[in-house]
């Protein structure tokens, strides 16, 4: 029986990004330092596939550092976590290694330096989100009101309407923060904002190629984790750029083939935290049902690349446990 053609249109860039890639390598270089089992606060990046592989080389996840031993190494997610997490490890004596991608933490900065200058921080993010629990952890409370919508901006209530600046999450929609960034200069003309925009390189990129490719295809596939914010984003910019349909897979087993029926064109790609293994699962896939045709549709080159603390840059240590 002869397949139906289909044309893949393959968004680039798609999948992990330098902070990822990086949040990842600390994790293998720790356990090759110093043996099973590392502790890792909070999933070290939003995907279960990843989080699964680096369990069965040793990792242990946790939620909070309280679950961790003091005998044992813990390392900080990609997220970022609040100034209190590393006070309490080195009031308990405790190894860790911070694997925050440099990008959240040049939001880190950003926010304590705009405090030093008595300003009040406004935080455009996700409310729960660990990456907006870390940078408002930066600051005592109530120095960093978060704000979601333009509507919430409405509702915020400051200390001084001329003593302001905001922050953004690095993971958020371009064109969304745009309107909220609009209402806060609107309602306080004095507001500072970020010397360069906040929202990361790879949240952005990954954004214009979905915005590339959505108006061309029948549907778009996003591979990311239900709990990945940029993942959610891309299939919210699909949307919104014409993608009739747009659906967030984690593998290839999560397509609903029904909903595909009748298709001609499929666009794919995938969030920052997934890695380019499952996006070629989700191809496969694809090729047995369809008669395939893959155009890559490339709007950005990436070569940025962050490196690992210097602590795992050094020769792994055979031992298995910790240095004191």
């Amino acid at each position: 029986m002869t397949k139906p053609a289909l044309t893949l249109y393959l968004a680039a860039p798609r999948g992990f990004c330098a902070g990822v890639d990086r949040a990842i390598k600390i994790v293998e270089l720790a356990l090759e330092k110093w043996g099973a089992p590392v502790y890792v606060r909070h999933e070290i990046v939003h995907n279960k596939f990843v989080v699964d592989g680096l369990r069965a080389k040793g990792a242990v996840f946790v939620e909070e550092l309280e679950e961790c031993p003091e005998d044992r190494p813990v390392i900080f997610s990609a997220h970022g976590v609040p100034k209190s997490v590393p006070a309490a490890a080195e009031a308990r004596q405790m190894v860790y290694v911070d694997a925050t991608c440099p990008l959240v933490s040049k939001v880190h900065i950003e926010a304590q330096r705009h405090a030093e200058q008595g300003l009040q921080m406004i935080m455009i993010g996700h409310k729960g989100h660990p990456e907006t629990i870390g940078t408002m952890g930066q600051l005592p409370a109530g120095e960093v009101l978060l704000v979601e919508t333009p509507e919430d901006v409405a509702q915020v209530e400051v200390r001084d309407p001329q003593r302001l600046a905001y922050v953004t999450q690095t993971t958020l929609s371009v064109d969304d923060t745009k309107g909220i960034v609009a209402a806060l200069e609107a309602r306080f003309p004095a507001i500072i904002g970020p010397h360069k925009e906040d929202i990361c390189y790879a949240t952005t990129n990954r954004q214009e190629a979905v915005k590339a490719v959505a108006p061309k295809s029948d549907a778009m596939l996003v591979v990311g984790a239900p709990n990945s914010s940029n993942s959610r984003r891309l299939v919210e910019v699909g949307a919104k750029a014409g993608c009739q349909y747009t659906q967030l897979v984690q593998r290839a087993e999560n397509i609903d083939w029904r909903a595909l029926e009748g298709i001609s064109s499929v666009a794919i790609t995938a969030g920052a935290s997934a890695p380019e293994l499952l996006v070629n699962e989700v191809i496969d896939a694809f090729r047995v049902r369809f008669d395939v045709s893959v155009e890559v549709v490339e709007t950005a080159v990436e070569r940025v690349e962050f490196k690992v603390p210097r602590v795992l840059r050094q020769s792994a240590d055979t031992s298995t446990a910790p240095p004191a």
